[in-house]
């Protein structure tokens, strides 16, 4: 039976290192394939630029031909091909104005930004083009999130307002926290009547799981460098020293939140909205959070009606299933955790 005992043995460390051996040649596989997939999204991604006018006009081409009748629509065609023949005969004088041309970007934030690399390409093209008169608007939707994310998006829209181009901020459904911190950037905010804004505060939450290590006999250990490289953790014994410490760099962090708000709409009492609430659009245009009451709709059609040329600007890269679902999981976690007035961001971190 010895033999037998030897064989399973010696089959089963075969077995092991042929399994270790499939195991590592899957992870250099994958890595591989990862790194390809990678390569193969940035080569797709491209710059996707659409004129709004254009499909405006088409809508309203659409409606009018089911509205009119034969005579209405001859005068209609009539007097477009005059308007047509006096614009190029201004032009063929020299008589050209370029008008002011209004550009449109889109931020639907989640926890991490994460759209905040498709803003910064978005930028990146726009200030290579952009002249004096023209515009920017921001499509804005974001309940806030992590605090170093939100303050990098925030950063990137500082860029257009050095480069002196007029950014107006428009919020349809939601900036809270982060995401007002973006739109106090812009020298307009207008928000939709019911639109969510404010929540200028900081939260962070945590578990601790250290009593229940103690009672199944478990030991943790973590070894530190500095009194305050570690506050809370969730599996040592927190102090009340590092609670306090805790605290107070969440003071800091709001302190900093208050002053950006502060420093970008001064006529706002920062000391009576700084407190984490928030306010409807019609509310907050009372409290100077915004300046008008509207949606991005209405402002893209007056544009448009201005004869201003408007352009929505994006960075489009095709998504696998598994990224769009896991986009999607985000921004419904982000929503709901703000309606519920839980935390935004990954256990322990602070976040606006």
């Amino acid at each position: 039976m010895d033999w037998i005992a030897t064989f399973g043995l010696n089959y089963g460390l075969f077995l092991a290192k042929t399994l270790t051996l499939v195991a590592a040649f899957a992870v250099i596989v994958i890595l591989i394939a990862s790194s390809a997939m990678n390569v193969k999204r940035e080569k797709n991604r491209r710059l996707s630029v659409e004129r709004v006018n254009d499909r405006l006009e088409r809508m309203g081409d659409t409606l009018s031909d089911a509205l009119l009748n034969g005579a209405e629509k001859k005068a209609r065609a009539k007097q477009r091909k005059q308007e047509a023949k006096q614009k190029a005969k201004a032009e063929k004088l020299g008589k050209k104005h370029a008008p002011q041309r209004l550009f449109v970007l889109d931020f639907d934030g989640d926890i991490r930004a994460s759209a905040v690399e498709g803003l910064r390409e978005s930028i990146n093209a726009l200030l290579q083009v952009t002249e004096a008169e023209d515009e920017v608007l921001l499509r804005l939707e974001s309940g806030g999130g992590m605090v170093h994310s939100y303050g990098l998006a925030a950063s990137q829209l500082t860029r257009l307002r050095d480069a002196g181009v007029h950014l107006t901020v428009a919020v349809d459904r939601v900036a809270a926290s982060g995401g007002y911190m973006m739109a106090c950037v812009g020298d307009r905010i207008v928000a939709a009547p019911f639109a969510i804004i404010g929540s200028i505060g900081v939260v962070a939450q945590m578990p601790n799981f250290n009593r229940w290590l103690g009672d199944k006999h478990i030991d943790f250990e973590m070894h530190t460098a500095g009194d305050y490289k570690r506050t809370l953790t969730l599996f040592g014994e927190n102090t009340e020293t590092g609670r306090q410490k805790f605290r107070e760099e969440l003071e800091d962090t709001h302190g900093l939140f208050k002053q950006f708000v502060a420093q970008h709409r001064r006529a706002v009492d920062i000391d009576s909205v700084a407190t984490g609430e928030h306010w409807y659009g019609s509310q907050a245009l009372d409290k100077q959070l915004v300046d008008e009451v509207s949606t991005s709709d209405d402002l893209m059609l007056a544009a448009a009606r201005d004869g201003r040329d408007v352009f929505t600007v994006a960075i489009r890269q095709p998504r696998g299933v598994l990224a769009r679902l896991g986009g999607q999981a985000s921004r419904l976690m982000a929503r709901t955790v703000h309606e519920q007035g839980l935390s935004r961001a990954e256990i322990g971190a602070r976040r606006y």
